[in-house]
């Protein structure tokens, strides 16, 4: 069976549309010459990908660190609201009703033999900083002669280090 093609002088036809009305069952030439080519061959060239691809790579290049950089300076943010918020609260609760600074802060959870006023718990449970260390408490402090240090270790996890979070600052 032969086909017989025929086309406008304003309109082409290549090899692409062809095959495309040929598999969707349109055998007409009245079919072949309502389509133009490139209504048939709907396809991204290999630029065209690559072109898209190489956007989305350099979008990504800029937005990611703005992302991670966010992150991290959220938990430093929550590491100081919580010495310098939450923990130093109970601390001072504790203080308050016993006359003194607990020696650490799981007195802060259960009562020690030696706090008789104590009204607590002043926390559900010991604190972890957000990079889930625990909190670094001494009494007396260091820094703090008459009163405590509470520190956390920071993203690194070290004590001593420039990325500490302390109460004395």
């Amino acid at each position: 069976m032969k086909i017989k093609i025929q086309a406008n002088q304003n309109e082409s036809l290549n090899r692409c549309s062809v095959k495309a009305l040929q598999r969707n069952g349109a055998f007409h030439a009245f079919t072949f010459q309502r389509f133009h080519a490139s209504t048939l061959c709907r396809a991204f060239t290999l630029v065209e990908m690559l072109l898209v691809v190489t956007i989305i790579g350099i979008l990504a290049a800029l937005v990611i660190p703005r992302i991670v950089g966010v992150s991290e300076r959220s938990r430093i943010t929550a590491a100081q609201t919580d010495i310098n918020g939450g923990i130093k609260s109970a601390l001072g609760r504790f203080e308050i009703d016993n006359g003194f600074f607990p020696k650490s802060l799981q007195d802060l959870v259960t009562q020690p033999s030696n706090a008789k006023n104590w009204h607590g718990p002043y926390l559900d449970k010991l604190p972890t900083d957000p990079w889930n260390n625990p909190y670094i408490y001494s009494y007396p402090g260091k820094h703090s002669a008459n009163s405590y240090d509470l520190l956390s270790a920071g993203p690194d996890g070290k004590e001593g280090t420039e990325d500490d979070i302390v109460s004395w600052k």
